[in-house]
């Protein structure tokens, strides 16, 4: 899962990154709030090489959840928020939002699949000897 954080982070930083040099180039100004993606996923990035050793992966996995979480609900609510203005967002900020969204859930949802399989693991290699 270490790796798979560390993935998702590279994509929204390339994400951050690339919405706020594309935002340069058609404006002329720099707008900051592009990089919002950068910064979830810099944090995914770090709790991803933090989880590689064995004593930090459960709390950096559960904080990169966490931060996965934060990330799809930040980007979610400001998509519900101009559809209830009804300003739709220019549609390079519109893409950015709709990536940062699902990646983020997508994340979660696999973190929330491997700390099911890790507890169902841990339960089976608990039980006694013999009981089935």
């Amino acid at each position: 899962m270490a790796k798979i954080a560390v993935a998702f982070g590279v994509v929204l930083v390339l994400l951050g990154i690339g919405g706020f040099v594309a935002g340069f180039v058609v404006t002329g100004a720099a707008q900051f709030t592009a990089l919002i993606p950068a910064a979830v996923g810099g944090l995914l990035i770090v709790l991803g090489v933090l989880a590689f050793r064995e004593n930090r992966r459960k709390h950096a996995m559960h904080a990169a959840a966490a931060v996965g979480l934060l990330g799809f609900l930040l980007a979610g609510g400001r998509l519900v928020s101009t559809w209830v203005s009804g300003t739709p967002p220019k549609p390079a900020l519109a893409i950015s939002l709709w990536v940062m969204a699902i990646a983020c859930a997508a994340f979660v949802a696999l973190c929330v699949n491997s700390f099911i399989a890790a507890r169902r693991a841990r339960a089976q290699s608990e039980k006694p000897a013999g009981t089935g």
